[in-house]
């Protein structure tokens, strides 16, 4: 099991990766399944190659996309594990608070 503060650490980089609208809209795009470049990305967009690229590199560090070199471009593709981790992170914390909720009610309405 993951130590909580190295799980606190990681999904806290994630949710600031996924904090960004176009970043959130290029993980769209690459949850279509096929290894996208970066001048594809770009693609009907109003962003410079530039700004994909520093995008990417975001999204790379929080570990939900990863490049592959082919000839002299890189594909990109999501990494699923990460986003499953957050969403097992934010269920866990939902059952935290559902928990302390009951808690509080029974406490209202014992007094």
């Amino acid at each position: 099991m993951q130590n909580p503060e190295t799980s606190i650490a990681a999904n806290a980089a994630l949710f600031a990766a996924l904090g960004d609208r176009t970043r959130l809209a290029m993980l769209a795009r690459l949850s279509e399944g096929e290894p996208q470049s970066i001048t594809r990305l770009s693609e009907r967009t109003d962003l410079t190659r530039q700004a994909v690229t520093k995008h990417l590199r975001v999204l790379e560090e929080a570990g939900v996309v990863r490049g592959v070199k082919v000839g002299r471009e890189n594909r990109f593709t999501l990494v699923p594990e990460p986003l499953e981790g957050a969403r097992d992170y934010l269920a866990a914390m939902s059952r935290q608070w559902d928990d302390a909720l009951g808690r509080l009610k029974i406490f209202v309405e014992g007094n």
